[in-house]
């Protein structure tokens, strides 16, 4: 697969310095190429050239869209392929032909990073053929040859691309790479041999005289190989789609608590870039906050909006909404999400004392993930309100959860949270933050709240900051 740029707009300098930087490194290289190897033998005419050239272009047309303005082609295998048949001058210059994007930018950036990957691929290709590997008495050459060639373009092709998403979209690089092409590794080496295969067949014809009918009956199913790649992103947006569908519904369910899962993870996220020092991993657990309340569908509104005190067996089914969540979610467990999420959404109410729910884990038993959502949801939740006791203050907020640390919280992350909160972010106060989303809620639309609750008062043993 080879990933493209595919964000429209003006680049910002340091992307136009990556972009320009690539064109001229593809020039001065192809113009090296061409003075030092403009004596090699040419063994294929013309029209054989032009065939090939229609084979990169048709890859290039098939090509599918991909998160974070990129997009994937089967280009590789044709340039690959062409390495091995073609003198390395040429090759370059076909796949510089093969452009994608409307905007000059990205029509240079793509040409540029394809030619100089299939120049550091072919001339990966060239050293295994000019000094052959022996295992014994077999020759390794041509299959650690294809195999490394499709790595080195694969490691150009993509450095390349997203480090050009990460500058002009400013999404963090290494979520980039997770979400666009961590999974397409695998591909390039497993898709490498059938390179050499292409290269072959139209070597030694198998079907008439010429070897471009074997190569084209290839064709067949690399295109419908595709739909593999493709189904795979559109799973993935489908799920994100189902996710905002199942957060409308609950916020519309739950109108007193709008933005709510929102925020928390917003404050999950900078909690979790200061604990874990990665974009990437911080990005993961502001996608499981999203999600930490999901069981919550499946309680009665009845129970959910009671303006009064909750009976006991009205609050045991409140909890429930942790084992609630994990199992609405459970088809799509190695599918769609990993194990963080399940224990964000199981263990968000966990206590640092052993006193929470659903385990009554304490301590390091507790998930990390788990411990930082639970810390953004209380913050969150006591500074909302709910139907049965008032909003804090965010200072008040603040100081309930430092005196919870090494109760219900962990330490550490009450330490950073305090650290995060002097800074002013958009989530401290609730009302600039639903001013800054769109979304502030009318005081007057929500529920009176009630005088008594049905949790216990901070002062009161094993009392909690967060709402159930």
């Amino acid at each position: 697969m080879s990933p493209s740029l595919k964000k429209t707009g003006i680049p910002p300098l340091r992307l136009l310095v990556l972009i320009l930087g690539t064109f001229l490194i593809c020039i001065l290289t192809e113009g090296y190429l061409i003075l030092d190897l403009k004596n090699e033998p040419f063994r294929y005419a013309f029209w054989e050239v032009v065939f090939w050239g229609l084979l990169l272009y048709w890859s290039v047309q098939v090509r599918i869209r991909l998160p974070f303005q990129a997009s994937v082609s089967q280009l590789f295998l044709f340039a690959l392929a062409m390495v091995v048949l073609f003198p390395l001058w040429i090759v370059p210059l076909l796949v510089f032909l093969q452009g994608s994007g409307n905007t000059w930018y990205k029509q240079v950036f793509n040409r540029s990073q394809d030619a100089l990957a299939t120049v550091v691929a072919g001339l990966t290709w060239n050293f295994f053929t000019q000094n052959p590997l022996y295992l014994g008495s077999w020759n390794l050459s041509a299959g650690a040859g294809i195999a490394l060639a499709a790595l080195a373009f694969f490691a150009t092709n993509t450095l390349l691309v997203t480090t050009a998403i990460h500058l002009s979209s400013g999404t963090p690089w290494k979520e980039v790479w997770r979400k666009n092409i961590k999974w397409l590794a695998l591909s390039y080496l497993l898709l490498s041999p059938l390179a050499l295969l292409l290269a072959r067949a139209y070597e030694t014809p198998l079907i008439g005289n010429w070897g471009g009918w074997t190569v084209l009956l290839f064709l067949v199913p690399l295109y419908y190989s595709r739909y593999y790649w493709d189904e795979k992103v559109r799973l993935e947006q489908a799920f994100d789609t189902t996710l905002e569908v199942l957060m409308n519904a609950l916020e519309a369910k739950e109108k007193q608590t709008r933005m709510h899962s929102e925020r928390v993870a917003d404050i999950a996220r900078d909690l979790a870039k200061a604990f874990y020092n990665d974009e990437a991993k911080a990005q993961e657990i502001y996608r499981a906050a999203r999600l930490h309340d999901i069981g919550k569908i499946a309680i009665p509104e009845a129970v959910l909006l009671k303006p009064g005190k909750l009976t006991e067996a009205e609050f045991d089914l409140i909890k429930s909404h942790t084992k609630l969540g994990a199992e609405l979610l459970s088809p799509a467990r190695k599918v769609a999400f990993d194990q963080l999420v399940y224990n964000v959404i199981l263990y968000h109410h966990e206590r640092w004392d052993g006193r929470g729910y659903p385990e009554g884990l304490a301590g390091q038993d507790i998930p990390e993930e788990a411990r930082i959502v639970g810390l953004a949801d209380a913050y969150e939740a006591m500074t909302a309100g709910r139907p049965y006791r008032e909003a804090k203050s965010p200072e008040e907020a603040l100081k309930e959860v430092q005196d919870f640390s090494g109760v219900q919280f962990d330490p550490k992350l009450v330490r950073l949270f305090t650290v995060l909160w002097n800074q002013n972010p958009i989530w401290r106060d609730r009302e600039a933050y639903l001013a800054a989303k769109g979304g502030s809620v009318s005081p007057s639309t929500l529920p009176q709240p009630s005088s008594e609750s049905s949790l216990p008062s901070s002062s009161e043993p094993g009392s909690r900051t967060s709402e159930s």
